[in-house]
């Protein structure tokens, strides 16, 4: 086990390197300088020159790379143009909303997915099958920014029951407290987000749990008379893994994928921010957001094989 995470812990290493390079020259695809959401219409060359040095804009790409690269090595992800305040102080407060709001969408996708999905793969080709099947095809169709729109005008403007937009009272950026003032704006975005991986949750356990039901084993605890509680744990054992796993990658891409949920909320997150930084054209701010997220979606792959491998003995056999 202890070589198994060490070897996935050399490999992150290349991985990192690429995910940096690739953050790195996203930004720089789209045309234009980004200087100029700032520096006023009748600026001199003189103030553009030295704007241009002062944010290492007037180097050539590869040196601008490992300008940049060796400066996130020391933590210093730059300073933004827009605000004036360092990166990481911008990205560390949206992190953590956006950790919040992941989170509480994957657990609310991850409860109501596993149920239908071991439900419709233990009880398939019956309508319990055909309607979780149906809801998980919805949740998996539907846009989860077009949801979000019909929840405020159910929720919100309809019955006045739940905020449509922000992370706290009196408009709080501040999302981590467990208030209920500020736990009810997060019901709606978390609820939104979570059709989504539910969806995908519902689907893949239906298939892997009547799969797991059409082999011998099951067969033979069925044979020594084993009572059909008994023959469902030894299902949901089966199938832990891949749930964990699947669970870890929509964390992850619910992540780096909230940009349109948290626009249409406003909530304070990393997703509204990006979608800042981009209208902004804040390139240090786009950067170092990308890259946070890039980063920890690797260390969170890291997590779930680490745990994969410890509930299932066939990945430590390999």
């Amino acid at each position: 086990m202890l070589s198994y995470v060490l070897k996935r812990m050399l490999l992150i290493l290349p991985v990192a390197l690429g995910v940096s390079v690739v953050c790195f020259l996203l930004v720089h695809l789209s045309p234009g300088d980004p200087l100029t959401a700032i520096l006023p219409t009748d600026a001199s060359a003189e103030t553009q020159a030295e704007m241009r040095k002062l944010y290492g804009f007037d180097q050539p790409l590869p040196v601008q790379f490992v300008l940049w690269l060796g400066r996130v090595l020391t933590g210093d992800l730059g300073t933004s143009i827009a605000t004036g305040r360092p990166v990481a102080f911008e990205v560390g407060r949206a992190v953590v909303n956006s950790v919040i709001l992941a989170a509480a969408a994957t657990l609310i996708g991850f409860f109501f997915g596993s149920l239908f999905g071991f439900v419709a793969g233990y009880f398939r080709n019956s309508w319990i099958d055909k309607l979780a099947s149906f809801l998980a095809v919805i949740g998996v169709s539907v846009p989860h920014y077009w949801l979000g729109m019909v929840l405020v005008i159910i929720f919100s403007v309809q019955l006045n029951l739940l905020p449509a937009t922000g992370g706290g009272p009196n408009g709080s950026s501040d999302a981590r407290s467990l208030d209920w003032d500020y736990l009810r704006f997060l019901i709606l975005p978390a609820v939104t987000m979570s059709v989504i991986p539910m969806g995908i949750i519902a689907r893949t356990l239906r298939a892997l749990v009547a799969e797991i039901l059409s082999q011998e084993f099951v067969q033979g605890l069925t044979a020594k008379g084993l009572l059909d509680r008994g023959v469902f744990a030894h299902v949901v054992k089966n199938a832990a893994p891949t749930a964990f796993a699947v669970m870890g990658l929509q964390l992850g891409y619910l992540l780096g994928g909230s940009i349109l949920i948290e626009t249409v909320f406003a909530w304070p997150g990393t997703g509204f921010l990006l979608n800042t930084a981009i209208f902004q054209r804040d390139l240090p701010l786009l950067q170092g957001t990308i890259l946070v997220l890039a980063m920890f979606f690797v260390v969170l792959n890291l997590v779930v094989d680490v745990a994969q491998a410890a509930v299932d003995p066939r990945v430590k056999r390999s």
